[in-house]
């Protein structure tokens, strides 16, 4: 039986302790950094799409919307990316030239809500989203976001000057380490966020309590709404089955099959 984190977070009966937030972490960003270090962009990293086994293990999942980068960067992509809520500024303005940092924000939104239960960014539509990434990180100008100016959307619409709010009063019982790893994932310039790599060597991870492992972590409940139950018998497929009773009836699969123009 799996479920996803956004599950495991709504299902809690209490948050979820610091230890626990850390193991969930190193597991995203152990995950997270093999995606990168392999040129795999995901695009559209949330809690919905890291799945969790019986045995509290991270899986990253979904990968319809990822693509491969280069650090020349002059590949175009499209800006339509990303569930609204873990969406990274650049995008938000529109860029379609943009690299993984798009991933790293999404972890920061992923970590923030971890830690306080709840999505950092909860905006309805883009131009909402957008002004809940700004009260909270403030208006960005040409100084603290230099290639601002560059984005298609960046004219087209212009936002009272706010000055951020410091994310120590927004999560006030967080710990001053995960705070700090919290701002080098939540930054505008995008080649400025702490990599996948980088930010399992910050000292969040290393001081107590360590992260728990995967065996400590909440197992998903059974029967859960929106739970992803295994495949039952005869359905059931394993190695030891001789291949021709392991082919797959197309009937069972084609209504959740899915274009790919």
């Amino acid at each position: 039986m799996l479920s996803d984190l956004s599950e495991v977070i709504q299902n809690s009966q209490r948050p979820l302790t610091a230890s626990q937030v850390k193991g969930y972490m190193m597991m995203l960003l152990k995950g997270v950094a093999l995606c990168h270090e392999n040129s795999i962009m995901h695009r559209d990293l949330k809690p919905a799409n890291l799945l969790i086994s019986s045995t509290g293990q991270l899986k990253i999942t979904d990968f319809g919307l990822a693509r491969l980068f280069s650090n020349e960067g002059d590949r175009l992509y499209s800006h339509q990316v990303a569930t609204r809520w873990y969406r990274a500024p650049e995008l938000l303005y529109g860029a379609q030239k943009y690299d993984e940092g798009v991933d790293l924000w999404a972890v920061g939104c992923i970590f923030g809500e971890l830690l306080n239960n709840s999505p950092l960014f909860p905006g309805e539509n883009d131009i909402e989203q957008l002004c809940c990434v700004l009260r909270v990180l403030g208006t960005p100008n040409h100084k603290v976001w230099p290639e601002i100016t560059e984005l298609p959307d960046y004219n087209k619409i212009t936002f009272k000057e706010n000055p951020p709010i410091p994310l120590e009063e927004i999560m006030p019982d967080t710990s001053p380490q995960a705070v700090d790893l919290l701002k080098k994932f939540l930054v505008y310039p995008s080649k400025q966020r702490i990599s996948a790599r980088q930010a399992l060597l910050h000292p969040y991870f290393f001081t107590d309590p360590l992260p728990a492992h995967h065996s400590e972590l909440p197992i998903p409940q059974c029967g859960g709404k929106h739970s992803r139950q295994r495949m039952q018998p005869p359905y059931e497929f394993t190695v030891d089955r001789p291949l021709h009773e392991s082919l797959v009836d197309p009937s069972l699969i084609q209504r959740h099959a899915r274009s790919c123009l």
